[in-house]
């Protein structure tokens, strides 16, 4: 009986729980790299882990993202920002704006985006062009996939 009871255990064991490949463990970042490859100094990291709001509650997911020797957003056309864009296809996205340092020649754009409930799984992040004035979301200028993510 007692052979019985482990082996059903272990067998619950492997349907119930997740697999490891599939669920990434928080904290972790990834890189972000650019989308044209002429960019060669453009980066950005985003830092993705569990974070609890207060006043208490359930705990949240939060992305944070830095990207460093971004172009100027106007050298794209009508773009005056860049924003930090995250989804799951076919079911959710965030955009959070990312805000420049006053640093003389090529600023540091930096943001986080704290409210995020759903599992992340398949999640793309990117930084993206944007027309403040409009809200208008450009194309990406930096990206990766959070399976990449450490």
């Amino acid at each position: 009986m007692k052979k019985f009871v482990l082996v059903i255990s272990l067998i619950a064991a492997f349907f119930i729980y997740p697999s490891q490949s599939n669920a990434i463990s928080m904290p972790c970042s990834l890189t972000l790299e650019p989308v044209d490859k002429s960019l060669r100094n453009a980066k950005g990291v985003a830092l993705i882990y569990k974070v609890q709001l207060y006043p208490p509650s359930f705990a949240r997911k939060n992305i944070s993202i830095l990207a460093v020797h971004l172009p100027e957003p106007s050298s794209y056309g009508n773009y005056d920002s860049y924003e930090g864009f995250a989804f799951i296809p076919e079911e959710i996205s965030w955009r959070f704006r990312l805000y420049p340092t006053p640093e003389d020649d090529s600023p540091t754009w930096a943001g986080r985006f704290d409210l995020i409930s759903a599992e992340m799984k398949n999640v793309e992040v990117q930084v993206r062009l944007s027309n403040s004035q409009t809200e208008k979301l450009g194309p990406s200028v930096l990206i990766k996939n959070i399976k990449y993510c450490k």
